[in-house]
């Protein structure tokens, strides 16, 4: 072999050798950042055990969105360990958390549980853990949100409901003044006058009221209370104003129940009903009040003869201000306010009401209230033999049931 060709040879080895040495150097080189990008995307040691206590919603996430850790609410929200984030806000807000060493905040909407579960209103707070980690904490702030925004309407309907009865009389205060000189006028404006004033009174002691029960303060008077005495204050209380309008009320059904309430509250919710069933319904007709006991819960109905309410607003008749006539609301001198306080108080007492209703037909709203023993110091009462003629009344006019 001539020395030119050992020379090549060489070479080559020399190549051969210098190649594969940084190969060597280069797999090294990679293993060992591979290496370090794992160690970086694991879990610190107790980050896990941290998030399996968390009330909320809490994930780790890696640079790609990958969920590594996760606590149980966030399961829901499609949060599990080894899923990807399911939404783009999310993605979006990793990408800017990992530009930063500030965390970063966002409210926005995801679906929690499958469909057809409706989007939930979420806060989300992403912060950096480390350079590939990153933790996001969500709290579901529906529930608040809508709180808030009954508050925000609570408030904006109360100011235009003021306003109008306030309107009334600042003018009819002016009417007054400038028809000094003709008695007539006067008496009429006057009498406008006083009426807008108790609508206004009456107005104001209602959304007392409503706030009062919608509080969490301990009811005024809690004590066992006779559901005869609720019924009979409710009827005597709206007594005139049934004269008034040419509406029999009927009372019947079972006699000798209790309850456990405030009397006064359960008196007035039952009063609203019955004012309600007397303003809506025809000159001549009759208002039936029932109770019955079915499975240790005592049922109050309240039933009428008039317009009825169509099934479009039986959703929405316990909500404030809402009236599903408004003219004829306005011509009975009607808050809106009556079916939302008989709700609260009910529920206030451990119970609920019912509505059942067809246009043309009448409305039968029940109150449920849990039957509670008698005191020691009430004689058990008598049998009644003889069905009273109220009771054969109640038996004609429609119930819950009565769908025909």
């Amino acid at each position: 072999m001539s020395t030119t060709q050992l020379a090549l040879l060489a070479l080559f080895a020399g190549v051969v050798i210098g190649g594969s040495v940084a190969l060597v150097i280069m797999l090294s080189l990679r293993a060992r950042d591979r290496q370090r990008v794992l160690s970086s995307a694991t879990v610190p040691e107790g980050v896990r055990e941290v998030l399996h206590g968390m009330d909320d919603a809490a994930v780790v996430v890696d640079a790609s969105g990958t969920v590594l850790a996760a606590s149980v609410p966030a399961s829901p929200f499609h949060l599990s360990e080894g899923e990807v984030l399911p939404s783009e806000e999310l993605r979006a807000l990793l990408r800017r958390t990992r530009g930063t060493e500030l965390a970063a905040s966002e409210t926005i909407r995801l679906r929690r549980g499958a469909p057809p579960a409706e989007p939930r209103l979420v806060s989300v707070r992403a912060s950096r853990v480390s350079a590939r980690l990153t933790l996001f904490v969500l709290r579901d702030i529906t529930e608040k949100e809508r709180v808030e925004q009954m508050r925000r309407d609570f408030v904006a309907n109360t100011s235009h409901e003021l306003k109008t009865p306030v309107g009334a009389v600042t003018l009819l205060a002016e009417a007054v003044e400038s028809a000094a000189d003709d008695p007539d006028q006067v008496r009429i404006f006057a009498a406008r006058l006083s009426a807008e004033a108790n609508r206004l009174a009456q107005l104001t002691t209602r959304i007392m009221s409503l706030s009062r029960l919608q509080s969490t303060d301990e009811l005024t008077d809690d004590r066992v209370v006779a559901v005869d005495e609720i019924v009979a204050s409710a009827v005597d209380a709206h007594s005139i104003q049934a004269d008034s309008a040419g509406v029999q009320i009927v009372r019947g059904g079972a006699r000798g129940a209790y309850v456990r309430g405030d009397p006064q509250v359960l008196s007035e919710a039952v009063g609203n009903l019955i004012a309600n069933a007397i303003a809506y319904s025809p000159q001549g007709a009759s208002v039936g009040i029932g109770v019955k006991i079915v499975d240790g819960v005592v049922e109050i109905a309240v039933t009428d003869r008039g317009i009825g309410i169509s099934e479009r607003d039986q959703d929405r008749v316990f909500e404030r201000f809402y009236r599903a006539d408004p003219a004829r609301a306005r011509r009975t001198g009607g808050t809106g306010l009556g079916l939302s306080i008989v709700k609260h108080a009910v529920q206030r007492h451990g119970g609920e009401v019912r509505l059942w209703s067809r246009p043309g037909r009448g409305s039968t709203f029940t109150v449920r209230l849990p039957l509670t023993a008698a005191p020691d110091d009430v004689p058990p009462r008598k049998k009644r033999k003889k069905k009273r003629p109220a009771a054969a009344v109640l038996e004609n006019m429609p119930q819950n049931g009565d769908l025909a």
